[in-house]
């Protein structure tokens, strides 16, 4: 929910990767799978807490990932009208997602910003931020890109770490599993502010990627402890 890379590929697809920082003492999360929501078949990860979820894909031929925060971190309130990974949620299974994002209710729903992709007729990049008070949603160009939950990370981090990934780009073949590696290991060894983030109550506790590839879509999860980067 809190460091996302998307990567476009060379096979007629991409490599979303999304690593999910959260309070270590929030519930475990269940292993991605195969949901009917609306009649529409979903696979995502389960948020052990909201019965929602940070990324998933659809049968819509779409990709939903979601960071906390909007532009801007914000005040959090004591209580919001639903958990935004129910929003992920029914955004993946809108008939349009366009339309969904300008019609879906936010009323009382804690800002966040939603990293979409699709690949219908066209492969293409969305961007929607909901910040608390309007919604911004716009087309992005089909490039490799990079984005912090405004939650955890100040404009001068956010800023650190989008140059990692361009010195990462500029050394690297662009591949999922090259880019998994920079989700383990790229920073400056402060765990503080590397993208594989530790800190005192909270840190990245799963990698999930999301791979298309000649039409076919897949997603691989990796859960992690507090003392390791893998339970592979």
């Amino acid at each position: 929910m809190c460091t996302v890379t998307f990567l476009p590929l060379n096979e007629n697809g991409f490599v979303l990767t999304s690593s999910r920082d959260v309070g270590y003492q929030r519930e475990k999360a269940l292993a991605p799978q195969s949901y009917i929501e609306d009649g529409v078949s979903l696979h995502y990860p389960k948020d052990g807490k909201g019965g929602g979820t940070w990324i998933g894909t659809s049968r819509n031929n779409r990709l939903i990932c979601l960071l906390n925060g909007g532009f801007k971190n914000h005040e959090q309130q004591n209580f919001y009208a639903k958990s935004r990974g129910l929003i992920v949620k029914e955004l993946l299974a809108s008939i349009d997602l366009e339309t969904a994002c300008h019609e879906i209710d936010l009323l009382n729903i804690e800002p966040f910003t939603i990293t979409a992709v699709t690949w219908s007729d066209e492969q293409r990049l969305y961007e929607f931020v909901w910040d608390g008070n309007n919604r911004f949603f716009k087309e992005l160009d089909w490039k490799p890109s990079i984005w912090s939950s405004s939650t955890l990370y100040t404009d001068e981090m956010k800023v650190m770490r989008e140059d990692w990934f361009l010195d990462w780009l500029a050394e690297n073949e662009v591949k999922p599993v090259s880019i998994l590696e920079f989700h383990r290991n790229a920073g400056i060894g402060d765990p503080e502010v590397d993208v594989f983030m530790r800190r005192e109550k909270v840190g990245t506790v799963s990698i999930t990627q999301v791979l298309l590839k000649e039409m076919n879509c897949e997603m691989n999860y990796f859960p992690y402890g507090l003392d390791q980067k893998s339970e592979e």
